[in-house]
C-alpha cells in the first residue's frame, strides 16, 4: 500500500472506530458486532505500525493501553476543583435552600444529580481532541492520568458537533459493579486477594503505571460539568445536555440520573427516589448532588473558602441491618484457599434478601469476636457481597459458643495450613480434594483459557464423580461411548464436547499457560512468561533470577512457578497434554529484518507513536534483543518521555548510546 492510500485508510478506520465506540459505550446502540469492531481495530493497528507518521495522537488504538507511566506529573488546575459541603439530613437541605432564597429574590431552578462513588476527573479538550486528564488531587492541583483515561471507552478521544475550541469537562470515573465482580472472580481464581470495594479499586486502577491494566478492567465515566472562558451557555443543565451532542456520556434525564426542579418538594422527591432505588443501579452511588442551575445565580451566590454556596451534597446513610448469625460454613477454592461464610437469618438489605455474608478469613472472625447466635450488623456499602461489620454484644445469648476457625478441610479432612505472611488457610491436598480438582478443570476449560465449548461445570462435576477424569490431561482421553452413557448427554452434545476438546489443541501457548492454573499466574503474567521463554520446557527449567528478570514477574510469582514445575505430577500432566497435541510453545513469526541482529536494548519511558510493548516487539522482529536492566553489555537505551533519572545516569556513566523514538524508527526503516 502506498502512502496516500495508507493515510486515507487510517483516517477512514479512525473515524469509523470512533463512531462505533460512541454508539456502543455511550449511546448503548451498537451498529456492528464485537468481532467486526475488533477486526477493524486490528487492521488500524497494523497500518499504524507500518505507517506511524499517519497515526493520530488520539487514535482508537490508544484504548487498548500499553504505555507505561513511571511518575504522574502534577498539574495545576485551570479552574479549581472545589469540594462540596456534605449534608446527612433533609433538614440541612431545607436550610440550604432557604439561605439561597434569602439571597436571591427571584424564582430559582435546581439541578439534581447522582453522587457517584468514584474518582473525580477533569478532562480538557482543545480543537475537539482530548488534551489532558487530571485527577482532583487537593482541588488546586492534581495528577496527569491522560494515558490511562484514554483507555476508558466511554471517554471520547475526538468530539463531534459544535463544541467550544478550548474547554474542560468534569465528572466521575467509576467501576461498574459487573466489571468489579468479574475482576474479583479472576483474582480469586488465581489465589490473589479480592479488592475491597469499587471506589478504592477505581482509584487504584486509574493510578496504575501500566495503561494496559487500566484498559482491561472496564472502568466507566459520567461527565457532567462544563468549564471554560466565554462559553455560550446560561445554565448548568443546558451545558450538560449540549455536551451529550459532542459525544460525552452524561447522566441521562430519561433514566432519572439527572433532573431539573424549581421546588424543595422536587428536590426531596429526587432524594427519596434514589434512596429507595440505588440498589438497582449498575454502579455505586453514596448520595445526590444539588446545584443551582443558572450560571448568573451561581456567580451571585459565590463561594466559601472550601466550597460553592450554590451546590451541596446529600449523603445516604450506609445500608445496615441487624440479624442473627446461625452458623459458619467454609468454602474451598481452586487454589485450596478456605473462605469462611456466615449463614444468617434471612433479612432484607438494599432491595434483596440476604442469607449469607463474607467473613474473609480467620483474622476477621477473631477481630469481630464472633459467637454463634450473635446478633450481627450487616452492611453492603461499597461491597458486592454483604459483610458483617459488628456485633451487638448486649444481645449475645449467655451460652453462645465462640466461632472457632476449622483445623481440617471441610471436603477432604486434610489438615489446613496457614503460610507465613498470608491471611488465608489452605488445604494442600490439591490432587484429591474434590473442589480443588474440579476447580482446576473448570479453570482450564474457561473462556479466557482453553475455551472448550460444550463443557460446563455440571458436566465437569459429573465426569469427576464418575471417575472419568481426575485432572485436565484426562480430558483428551474421553471417548464418545463414555459421554453418551452420562445423564442428559445426547449424541449431538457428546460430539460437540469432543469437538471442543479437539479445537482446544489450537489454543496459543500463552492461554495454555494461563489455563494450567499456576498460582499467581493470571492472563497478563502468562503472556509475559510465554513471550520471555517461548516454550514450556524453557520455562520449566528457568532459574529464579531468569524469572524475576521478566517484566511484571516478582519474587512471589517466580517462586510459585518453580514450585509448580518441581511437582512431578504436574510434569506428568504437561507431558500428557503435549502428547495430546496441546500447544506448549510460541509460534515464531518471521522476522521483518535482521537490522538489529546482535544488538541489545533497554526501553524506558513513555512514547508517542508506539507503546513500550510495540517497540519491544519491533526490536525482536528486526533481530534485536530486549533486556531488563542497563549493563556494560547493553548497546542502546531507547528513551521516551519521563525516563527514570537513575537509568539515564547509569547509561551515561557506562557510555551507552541513548536514542529517541525517532532515532529508532530510522534504524529499522521509515515504514516501521
Amino acid at each position: 500500500m502506498d502512502n496516500l492510500h495508507a493515510k486515507q485508510e487510517i483516517e477512514r478506520l479512525t473515524q469509523a472506530l470512533n463512531h462505533h465506540n460512541h454508539k456502543y459505550y455511550v449511546a448503548s446502540s451498537p451498529e456492528i458486532s464485537d468481532y467486526d469492531f475488533d477486526k477493524m481495530l486490528l487492521e488500524l493497528q497494523k497500518l499504524e505500525t507500518e505507517f506511524p507518521e499517519f497515526a493520530y495522537p488520539n487514535s482508537p488504538t490508544k484504548r487498548v493501553g500499553g504505555d507505561i507511566t513511571k511518575k504522574f506529573e502534577t498539574i495545576i488546575h485551570r479552574f479549581p476543583m472545589l469540594s462540596l459541603s456534605n449534608s446527612y439530613s433533609r433538614e440541612e437541605i431545607i436550610d440550604w435552600e432557604n439561605r439561597i432564597k434569602k439571597t436571591i429574590n427571584a424564582p430559582i431552578e435546581y439541578v439534581c444529580e447522582l453522587k457517584y462513588d468514584g474518582v473525580a476527573i477533569g478532562i480538557s479538550y482543545k480543537d475537539g481532541k482530548l488534551f489532558k486528564a487530571v485527577t482532583r488531587g487537593d482541588g488546586t492541583r492534581g495528577e496527569d492520568v491522560t494515558t490511562n483515561v484514554k483507555t476508558i471507552r466511554s471517554v471520547p478521544l475526538e468530539l463531534e458537533g459544535d463544541y467550544p475550541a478550548d474547554f474542560e469537562i468534569r465528572g466521575e470515573i467509576f467501576f461498574p459493579l459487573a466489571a468489579f465482580a468479574k475482576m474479583n472472580d479472576e483474582r480469586r481464581a488465581i489465589g490473589e486477594p479480592e479488592f475491597a470495594n469499587p471506589r478504592n479499586s477505581a482509584s487504584g486502577t486509574l493510578k496504575s503505571q501500566d495503561s494496559k491494566v487500566v484498559a482491561s478492567r472496564g472502568l466507566d465515566c459520567f461527565l457532567y460539568g462544563v468549564y471554560g472562558e466565554d462559553l455560550d451557555f446560561e445554565s448548568h443543565y443546558e451545558a450538560v445536555i449540549k455536551a451529550a451532542g459532542w459525544g460525552f456520556k452524561i447522566p441521562l434525564p430519561e433514566k432519572k440520573y439527572m433532573c431539573k426542579t424549581d421546588s424543595i418538594e422536587g428536590i426531596m422527591e429526587f432524594i427519596t427516589y434514589w434512596d429507595e432505588h440505588r440498589a438497582t443501579l449498575p454502579f455505586e452511588i453514596d448520595g445526590v448532588v444539588l446545584k443551582v442551575n443558572s450560571y448568573d445565580v451561581q456567580q451571585e451566590l459565590g463561594y466559601t473558602a472550601k466550597s460553592p454556596r450554590w451546590a451541596i451534597a446529600y449523603k445516604f446513610k450506609t445500608e445496615r441491618v441487624e440479624t442473627i448469625l446461625e452458623s459458619v460454613s467454609y468454602q474451598v477454592g481452586r487454589t485450596g484457599a478456605v473462605t469462611p461464610v456466615a449463614n444468617l437469618q434471612p433479612v432484607g438489605l438494599g432491595g434483596t434478601i440476604v442469607k449469607r455474608a463474607s467473613l474473609h478469613n480467620a483474622d476477621q472472625i477473631e477481630k469481630l469476636s464472633l459467637h454463634l447466635s450473635d446478633s450481627v450488623y450487616v452492611e453492603k456499602g461499597g461491597e458486592i457481597i454483604p459483610k458483617i461489620v459488628g456485633v451487638n454484644e448486649s444481645l449475645r445469648p449467655q451460652a453462645a459458643a465462640p466461632v472457632q476457625f476449622i483445623t481440617n478441610c471441610p471436603e477432604c479432612e486434610s489438615l489446613l495450613i496457614r503460610k507465613e505472611g498470608e491471611a488465608q488457610h489452605f488445604c494442600l491436598n490439591e490432587k484429591e480434594c474434590p473442589p480443588q480438582v474440579k476447580g482446576r478443570i473448570e479453570h482450564y476449560i474457561s473462556r479466557k483459557a482453553m475455551n472448550i465449548d460444550g463443557l460446563g461445570s455440571e458436566t465437569v462435576d459429573l465426569l469427576v464423580r464418575k471417575g472419568i477424569i481426575h485432572n485436565v490431561s484426562d480430558l483428551y482421553d474421553i471417548t464418545f461411548d463414555q459421554l453418551v452413557d452420562l445423564e442428559r448427554m445426547a449424541e449431538k452434545s457428546a460430539n460437540n464436547l469432543l469437538q471442543g476438546i479437539k479445537d482446544s489443541k489450537n489454543v496459543p501457548f500463552e492461554r495454555v499457560l494461563f489455563a494450567l492454573g499456576i498460582r499467581f499466574v493470571g492472563e497478563t503474567v502468562a503472556k509475559q512468561l510465554a513471550k520471555a521463554f517461548k516454550s514450556i520446557d524453557k520455562l520449566a527449567n528457568a532459574t529464579f533470577d531468569e524469572l524475576v528478570a521478566v517484566d511484571e514477574i516478582g519474587e512471589k510469582i517466580a517462586l510459585s512457578v518453580q514450585l509448580y514445575f518441581l511437582d512431578q505430577d504436574n510434569r506428568k500432566i504437561i507431558e500428557r497434554l503435549q502428547a495430546a497435541g496441546v500447544q506448549f510453545q510460541v509460534e515464531e513469526k518471521a522476522m521483518a529484518s535482521n537490522l538489529l541482529e546482535g544488538k541489545s536494548f533497554v526501553v524506558s519511558g513513555v512514547f508517542t507513536k508506539f507503546s513500550r510493548d510495540e517497540i519491544k516487539q519491533l526490536i525482536e522482529e528486526n533481530g534485536g534483543k530486549n533486556v531488563g536492566s542497563i549493563s556494560a553489555k547493553t548497546d542502546y537505551v531507547l528513551a521516551g518521555e519521563n525516563m527514570g533519572p537513575a537509568k539515564f545516569d547509569k547509561a551515561t556513566q557506562l557510555g551507552i548510546t541513548i536514542i529517541s523514538e525517532e532515532d529508532f524508527i530510522q534504524m529499522i526503516g521509515s515504514k516501521a
